[in-house]
């Protein structure tokens, strides 16, 4: 076999080595002193160990997930109990200090429910238990529900929640997202925004219409984002250090990313330009394809 003609063999084994890699069929030949054999020696060392690698991570995975199953189980009843034996005690005829410790009790209660149905969620999302189901339909309808969920709150804190048409010419903003849990990503954005917002500012929700996405903007007045925290928000458990004094736990915008990403969609967060102050978020969802 001449020089062109080994190259040629190599290069086409070679080829044959990473598409067998890729679905999972490689095995080394029968092994000789050539470099080509014994560069299959070490592939097959490298697949080993990355095999051994993936099965360690997904047993912890698994670990981790039946942990926080667990978990939730276990504590599902007794958080219930307290919760109702604290609206049981809130009906007793109670001096003041008393009738203070019961409502923080409660109050204590509901973060510690609302932190564990969050763990859940990121559990599942992060394990892909959790099923989505994305399909075309306007995201125009998303807002209405966003506003709708926000509005109560909006208006004890005095706060003017406004929506804008998408800037495009069609009548509807079609996507492909799972209504559901698209609302419930886009949903905490919306709270922390109004949450965040000082009391008669205005909060705006609003729809921008691209080649391939649909984009729903979040904007408000409030304190904003500095330019190196943007990078970090949508982490786990991480909280601005403008916003710690504030209630919350910081895994809100952590599930409103997964949620998102999960559906081929992406979350970015910049300053509110036009308001001179606070900030905006873009939430990407993939735009529908036009029918024919």
């Amino acid at each position: 076999m001449n020089w062109f003609k080994r190259r040629r063999f190599s290069y086409r084994r070679l080829n044959e080595m990473i598409d067998s890699a890729l679905d999972g069929t490689f095995a080394e030949k029968s092994y000789d002193e050539s470099e080509l054999s014994k560069l299959e020696v070490k592939w097959q060392r490298f697949l080993n160990a990355s095999l051994l690698s993936r099965r360690r991570i997904e047993a912890e995975r698994n670990s981790i997930k039946e942990l926080v199953t667990d978990i939730s189980h276990q504590l599902k009843t007794p958080l219930a109990n307290i919760l109702l034996y604290t609206q049981l005690l809130e009906e007793q005829p109670l001096n003041a200090e008393s009738r203070a410790l019961a409502e923080e009790i409660g109050s204590q209660s509901e973060k510690l429910a609302f932190l564990l149905q969050s763990l859940v969620k990121m559990s599942r999302l992060e394990s892909g238990i959790l099923a989505l189901t994305p399909v075309r339909q306007d995201a125009a309808v998303l807002l209405e529900k966003l506003v709708g969920q926000a509005r109560a709150k909006a208006k004890a804190k005095g706060i003017v929640l406004q929506t804008a048409a998408p800037d495009t010419q069609e009548t509807r903003a079609e996507a492909v997202f799972d209504l559901k849990w698209t609302l419930e990503a886009v949903g905490n954005i919306v709270d922390n925004a109004v949450k965040y917002a000082p009391g008669q500012s205005v909060v705006t929700i609003s729809l921008r219409v691209y080649e391939l996405f649909v984009c729903i903007l979040v904007a408000d007045e409030g304190v904003g984002i500095p330019e190196e925290e943007r990078a970090r928000i949508f982490d786990r458990f991480y909280r601005g250090r403008h916003v710690r004094q504030e209630e919350g736990i910081g895994i809100g915008l952590y599930l409103a990313r997964e949620i998102i990403s999960v559906q081929g969609g992406y979350i970015k967060a910049a300053a509110n330009h036009e308001a001179g102050r606070g900030a905006v978020f873009y939430v990407y969802l993939p735009r529908a394809e036009k029918s024919e």
